[in-house]
C-alpha cells in the first residue's frame, strides 16, 4: 500500500546522505523498512478508513542510520490539522487515550 509500484524495493528507504556512505555494511536495513512498511500500511489503512485521502496525508515506512523502522507522517498541513483534530476528540480528560 505504501510502495509507489516500480521501485517498491527502495521506495521510503530514504536513510539521509545514503549516497554519502553512511549505509552500514551488515545492517539489516530491509528489515527495519519491512517492519515499518506493515506499521505505515495499518495507518495507511486508518487513515482511509475515517475519510483520509492518502495524497493529503500518509504514513511513510522508512529507515535510520542504524536500519530501525521509522514511521513518518507526511502530509498537507491542513490534512495533518484534521488529524489532530480527530485524535484529540478521541482523547480523554486527562490529554491521554481514552
Amino acid at each position: 500500500m505504501t510502495g509507489s509500484g516500480e521501485g517498491w524495493l527502495s521506495d521510503g528507504l530514504d536513510v539521509p546522505d545514503a549516497d554519502s556512505g553512511l549505509w552500514v555494511s551488515g545492517v539489516d536495513y530491509i528489515a527495519g523498512w519491512r517492519e515499518a512498511r506493515e506499521v505505515a500500511d495499518r495507518l495507511n489503512r486508518a487513515l482511509l478508513s475515517v475519510g483520509f485521502e492518502l495524497s493529503a496525508a500518509r504514513a511513510v515506512a522508512s529507515t535510520n542510520e542504524e536500519g530501525r523502522g521509522v514511521v513518518r507522517l507526511t502530509g498537507w498541513p491542513d490534512a495533518v490539522d484534521r488529524l489532530a483534530q480527530v485524535l484529540e476528540s478521541h482523547a480523554d480528560g486527562d490529554g491521554g487515550a481514552a
